[in-house]
């Protein structure tokens, strides 16, 4: 993997690295919240947050609040990432990143009426993540490997639950805010069946948490809703998840309300998140 530095500037612990994936060769702008507090002695927890543009400064300023002490959780590394564009939703790169193949007439017209960007890449984005830019953290800083968790939001989302459903063992923590269920006609519910049915692992088993907004549209509220209830028997077998729904909040406003149960859920010593 080849990475550098694009600066090494020091701001409240925040720092900033590009990485190309070994796949097409992608350029990835990576932020990095260090805490100012020294590890704890297994290594600071770590949060990766998709759509690092959008949510990474009401990460890192929510995870400096709530980790104060003699109260605070454990001090936590924020890991965001984005894209050269320094959008907050950079949609050509985190289409193709963020969802399963499908084909364009399963996928319903876009809003404003052009065809849908290359898609299909999640299995290539979570393969670097996992052998490319975790590696790449892991060597710079001190990182709890039994701590880790995977925030994204909307098609973020959807990767966050294609991640749990295929990948249950990649992270323990995984949090899927508004997930465009509906991809690919809800094929990833597809997956989720097929973890039901085989996800038991010897070991600490993976967590879930699902946030929507109420005002969000009722369609990607009620599919939320569905995949919560239809996990839950499965607490009976040691796999706990929760949904929270955020009354008066919509598809956007909904993040900064998220991103703190997030933080709490990810960070929390109790089971309950």
């Amino acid at each position: 993997m080849s990475h550098n530095n694009i600066s090494n500037h020091y701001v409240e612990g925040r720092f900033e690295q590009v990485i190309y994936s070994n796949h097409k060769q992608l350029e990835y702008r990576m932020m990095i919240a260090i805490p100012s507090e020294p590890p704890p002695a297994e290594g600071y927890p770590i949060i990766y947050a998709l759509d690092g543009d959008a949510v990474f400064a009401t990460f890192a300023e929510a995870a400096r609040l709530q980790t104060r002490k003699p109260h605070g959780y454990d001090p936590v590394v924020i890991v965001g990432i984005g894209y050269p564009s320094r959008e907050p939703f950079e949609m050509s790169r985190r289409c193709y990143d963020f969802t399963m193949p499908a084909e364009v007439q399963n996928l319903p017209a876009r809003p404003n009426g052009q065809e849908w960007p290359e898609h299909g890449g999640a299995d290539a984005f979570l393969q670097f993540i996992e052998t490319e830019l975790r590696p790449a953290i892991e060597k710079q800083y001190p990182i709890n490997t039994t701590r880790q968790s995977l925030f994204g939001h909307s098609l973020g989302g959807l990767l966050v639950l294609h991640a749990l459903f295929t990948r249950p063992q990649a992270f323990q923590n995984y949090a899927a805010g508004s997930p465009s269920i509906w991809w690919n006609h809800h094929a990833v519910l597809e997956e989720a069946e097929a973890f039901e049915k085989s996800f038991i692992i010897e070991g600490n088993l993976p967590r879930l948490m699902l946030t929507i907004g109420a005002d969000e549209l009722p369609a990607m509220v009620k599919d939320a809703e569905q995949l919560a209830e239809r996990l839950l028997p499965l607490a009976e077998k040691g796999f706990y998840s929760e949904m929270v729904k955020f009354c008066d909040e919509s598809h956007v406003s909904v993040l900064p309300a998220a991103i703190s149960r997030v933080l709490r859920f990810a960070l929390s010593s109790n089971h309950k998140g």
